[in-house]
């Protein structure tokens, strides 16, 4: 094992995948010359050339669809965007192509595209540069999903992405580019679709992925002190949804609080909402309670930003809220 940056796992997933694959190509803007916005692909360029390594343009909407086009010929891209909230110009060409273009040519066309780049918030960066999309794009039959939210599931999940035959969605934070931690130096790969148990637990169940599933991380401790035993269950992949990892926990813990670095209204955290109480009603000892940002824009002030993020007392507060202490 050893221990590397998020963006270096970042980095030697695509390039591992690069040395074996010729038709693998990163594409997109500042990812060669600059070594990427976030240095997720820095040496990438000199090992590669400009042919497989490519700056493009402020053209999110022309860039993914050249993407998709040479997906359709027989490549397989890596398509980045300096954020996700930028890939709302190139939408179309992700719902309306990529997602669509195997079913509606029955077959013919296989679309093996990695559209990745940071989600949600980063800081204070104000409110159109600070959105999670994850929601967004689970919601389209035709896309796969993954949020990792460390540098081995990073590595390992995006590796299985490349590979896969369909595009996939690979969401990453500017807030973890620089987070360490121990990644094998022989090769590994993620299964796409398997939640992981980060912390056993009998207490309560909390489910969550990305940067935030830190502020489970942080609240599972401090629950420890009285003696309140957290399961924490990172998705790692939205779509496909490991459901079952979430069902069998509940049974055992029958308390369920859900984290998410999302606005309340139709969000991952509502999906599994739905799959557990039509799955595990019975097992249930408390309503399910999830926790997601304040329904507005995400405000550009430190103090407001503050109250808006779901934070470590925020899940305090629902552990003891399902099991009722005061």
């Amino acid at each position: 094992m050893k221990t590397i940056q998020f963006r270096e796992a970042v980095q030697q997933a695509m390039s591992e995948e690069m040395r074996k694959d010729e038709s693998i190509y990163l594409m997109g803007e500042e990812v060669a010359e600059y070594n990427g916005a976030y240095k997720a692909s820095k040496g990438m360029l000199d090992e590669f050339g400009p042919d497989r390594v490519i700056d493009t343009p402020i053209a999110e909407l022309g860039f993914s669809g050249i993407g998709v086009g040479s997906a359709m010929n027989g490549n397989r891209p890596i398509i980045e965007f300096m954020t996700f909230n930028f890939s709302l110009v190139g939408i179309d060409q992700i719902i309306n192509n990529a997602a669509k273009m195997r079913q509606m040519s029955g077959g013919q066309f296989n679309i093996p595209i990695v559209f990745r780049g940071p989600t949600a918030s980063a800081g204070q960066l104000g409110a159109t540069h600070s959105q999670a999309f994850e929601s967004w794009y689970a919601n389209c039959p035709g896309l796969k999903v993954i949020v990792p939210s460390n540098p081995y599931d990073a590595k390992g999940l995006l590796k299985a992405a490349i590979r896969d035959d369909d595009p996939v969605i690979f969401m990453e934070s500017e807030q973890m580019y620089g987070d360490k931690g121990e990644v094998p130096e022989d090769e590994y790969v993620i299964e796409i679709g398997k939640a992981d148990i980060k912390r056993e637990g009998s207490d309560v169940t909390i489910v969550s992925f990305g940067k935030i599933i830190k502020e489970a991380y942080k609240a599972a401790e401090k629950l420890a002190e009285d003696d309140i035993s957290c399961e924490i269950i990172d998705l790692r992949t939205i779509r496909p949804m490991d459901h079952e990892a979430i069902i069998e926990s509940v049974k055992k813990t029958n308390r369920l609080v859900i984290l998410e670095e999302a606005w309340p209204f139709g969000n991952i955290s509502t999906e599994i909402t739905y799959q557990v109480q039509s799955k595990a009603f019975d097992y249930l000892d408390a309503p399910i309670v999830k926790i997601n940002t304040a329904d507005t824009p995400a405000p550009y002030s430190p103090v407001l930003l503050k109250e808006w993020l779901p934070n470590s007392d925020d899940v305090i507060k629902a552990v003891k809220q399902v099991m009722y202490i005061d």
